[in-house]
């Protein structure tokens, strides 16, 4: 699987998370125009191949991270919904980073002698 369409999944994966739990709140519309959509348009724009979908889904990424460990300590009730942003946010920061790590990895390999 490649790098932006891991990422593109695990994107998506955060846009359903969170729009299941926007439809249990009483403002629906806001949870899934806040929350939802980004996600949903970063992937669709790391399956488009848009050179700045990795960085800014890492970006992003941190802000999920933190909601999600926020909610783990504050909000009993919402620590499954909670605990899933969470991960999904690490797996995120994972895919946005794979491009640069497998640069790096061809970057240090000697050249191939005929």
């Amino acid at each position: 699987m490649s790098a932006p369409a891991y990422l593109a999944g695990v994107l998506l994966a955060l846009a359903l998370l969170f729009a299941g739990w926007a439809l249990g709140h009483p403002h629906p519309l806001a949870g899934l125009l806040v929350f939802a959509l980004p996600p949903a348009l970063l992937a669709v724009a790391a399956l488009r191949s848009w050179r700045r979908a990795g960085f800014t889904a890492g970006v992003l990424a941190l802000l999920w991270f933190s909601h999600g460990v926020m909610l783990l300590w504050a909000e009993p009730g919402a620590r499954a919904w909670a605990a899933g942003e969470t991960l999904l946010a690490l797996l995120i920061v994972h895919a946005a980073c794979l491009p640069g790590w497998r640069a790096r990895r061809l970057a240090r390999q000697p050249a191939a002698r005929p």
